[in-house]
């Protein structure tokens, strides 16, 4: 039995141990089952949380004058955590590609926005493509890492998933625009309609604790976007990248950037839903 299986094995006996112990009736059951699904959410965005704790705690104590400048310890760092997951078996080698390719197409992105101005990595770095630090793929490959986690460890399922084709031809429409917006007419508000339309029919099925909970995809995306926005006003007053308007002093990132990490984290969710062969495991029809 690898170490792997034997500490997941221990794990669920000790669940098993606390629930016993602690789940006398309806409200100390949901409360395990609260804390469950906190728990799973947490070891989900693994990847991600720790790149934020590095941010914040790199703002506060990385000294000024260090040989090595914070961008780049920040990319050394997430990528020894990617080594570090991948070897301990956190993420699949499957995922980890996925992640890849959403890191490539946030990165060259970056590179296009922070060309037009859009906002800036205030700091010096050696390890950079232009004026793109490369930590700052890390922070798309931690979006792709966690729903590709989450997909994995609270065992999705979906009724009513829409055809992979399709929702390519959205993410295809998506990435487009955050391009041609600078030159054409934005159409997000079209991609937003688009999005409730092809996702709003689709139920996910995930299982917190022992029982299998639904709720709307659609639902279950927004609050992934919202997550994502408070994240990124923690990155944002750690300095990892800055606003424009945000050059005389931090202040929370403005609501028109949680759309635009809705559309985005949708790429990313194609992404992985193709690991899955566009076909999700275990989907069942007529629930």
């Amino acid at each position: 039995m690898s170490r792997r299986l034997m500490l997941e094995t221990w794990l669920h006996a000790r669940r098993e141990a606390w629930r016993a112990a602690f789940v006398q009736g309806w409200f100390t059951g949901f409360l395990f089952e609260f804390v469950s699904f906190g728990v799973k959410q947490a070891w989900s965005c693994l990847f991600g949380g720790l790149m934020l704790a590095l941010l914040l705690v790199t703002f506060l104590v990385y000294p000024a004058d260090a040989p090595l400048p914070r961008y780049d310890f920040l990319t050394l760092a997430a990528l020894g955590i990617q080594v570090v997951m991948l070897a301990t078996k956190l993420e699949t080698w499957e995922e980890a590609r996925v992640i890849f390719i959403f890191h490539v197409v946030g990165t060259i992105m970056e590179l296009f926005k922070t060309a037009a101005g859009s906002w800036i990595y205030p700091e010096p770095a050696f390890l950079k493509i232009g004026d793109v630090p490369l930590f700052s793929g890390f922070m798309y490959a931690a979006v792709g890492s966690f729903i590709a986690r989450s997909w994995r460890i609270m065992d999705f399922r979906f009724v009513r998933f829409p055809p992979i084709w399709i929702q390519v031809a959205l993410a295809v429409a998506v990435y487009v625009n955050f391009f041609s917006h600078h030159w054409l007419p934005d159409i997000r508000l079209g991609l937003f309609v688009a999005s409730a339309l092809i996702y709003g029919p689709c139920m996910l099925f995930y299982r917190p604790d022992i029982r299998e909970r639904s709720m709307p995809l659609l639902l279950g995306l927004v609050l992934v976007a919202v997550f994502i926005w408070f994240a990124e006003n923690l990155g944002t007053f750690a300095r990892a990248w800055v606003y424009p308007s945000q050059g005389d002093g931090w202040h929370p990132v403005s609501l028109d950037k949680l759309g635009s990490w809705y559309l985005l984290m949708l790429i990313s969710f194609v992404l992985v839903a193709g690991l899955h062969n566009g076909a999700p495991r275990k989907e069942v029809q007529g629930k």
